[in-house]
């Protein structure tokens, strides 16, 4: 097929067989997704995982052609053609990750056999718009803080439902180090034309195995508005995780790791 787009997006490969293609979310980079999957494939051989940098995200270069969710979809479009060409693969997508991913699974219903969704962006795009709970956190840990430098407590308190020495290793490893590399120029362009321009759910029904993991204290992106996309997506299963927010994959990993492990079981039955 013929290119959409100039941009080549840089990309980290593991395993062999059956490919899996996941998306991170806004402004981190693949490590996020490299950090929560491995675990779960690392006793599941057959598997061809493939972490992208988005454009304008940790590697990946996001020239000014890159001026919109369009454009990043694009780009992610013709990775799947260089990289993958016609052949069925599985999806994963984290927050603005999840939005990319459920547009990909209306375009290729017939060559995405699954579609595992993260804490992602629901039926409300934009944040002022969305129902969210209030910021919370269950489990302080204000020594922890204390004992850390002064941006990186800031960043992790912000968002951590969960403090504890774990999850800010965590945080540091797989989510701080590609908000660092982030182009803030080129992600502020992007932002300007944030909405893509076809309803994900606008097609036809997505009726393969899915996974829609939520966090019950998520403030970024909440639970309820993703609750309105399951009629789209009738073999969902629908999780709500308490004590998680939106990194809900690092403060619930036992619960991630069994719940997309049954979503890639039922992804094999179908096969």
């Amino acid at each position: 097929m013929p290119r959409r787009t100039s941009v080549a997006l840089n990309v980290v490969e593991r395993g062999a067989g059956t490919p899996v293609l996941a998306l991170h979310g806004w402004t981190p980079d693949h490590r996020l997704m490299l950090g929560c999957l491995e675990p779960v494939f690392a006793g599941r051989p057959g598997y061809r995982r493939l972490y992208p940098d988005l454009p304008g995200m940790g590697a990946s270069a996001a020239p000014p052609e890159i001026a919109g969710s369009d454009d990043v979809l694009d780009a992610v479009q013709d990775f799947v053609d260089d990289t993958l060409g016609g052949v069925p693969f599985l999806l994963v997508g984290e927050s603005y990750g999840g939005y990319l991913a459920r547009a990909l699974a209306r375009s290729r219903p017939d060559q995405v056999l699954g579609l595992a969704l993260i804490c992602p962006v629901g039926t409300a795009l934009e944040h002022a718009e969305r129902s969210v709970p209030p910021r919370q956190v269950l489990r302080p840990d204000p020594d922890l803080l204390a004992s850390t430098d002064a941006r990186t407590a800031a960043e992790f308190a912000s968002i951590a439902v969960v403090q504890t020495p774990e999850t800010l290793r965590r945080f540091r490893d797989e989510i701080q180090v590609g908000l660092d590399l982030a182009d803030t120029a080129a992600m502020a362009r992007i932002r300007r034309r944030w909405a893509l321009s076809e309803n994900p759910e606008g097609g036809v029904p997505f009726a393969r195995p899915t996974l829609i993991l939520t966090g019950r204290q998520d403030h970024a992106t909440g639970y309820l508005d993703q609750f309105a996309l399951l009629p789209h997506y009738p073999r969902a299963t629908f999780a709500v995780l308490d004590v998680a927010g939106h990194n809900l994959q690092i403060e619930q990993p036992v619960l991630f790791d069994a719940l997309v492990g049954e979503w890639l079981d039922r992804v094999a039955a179908e096969r």
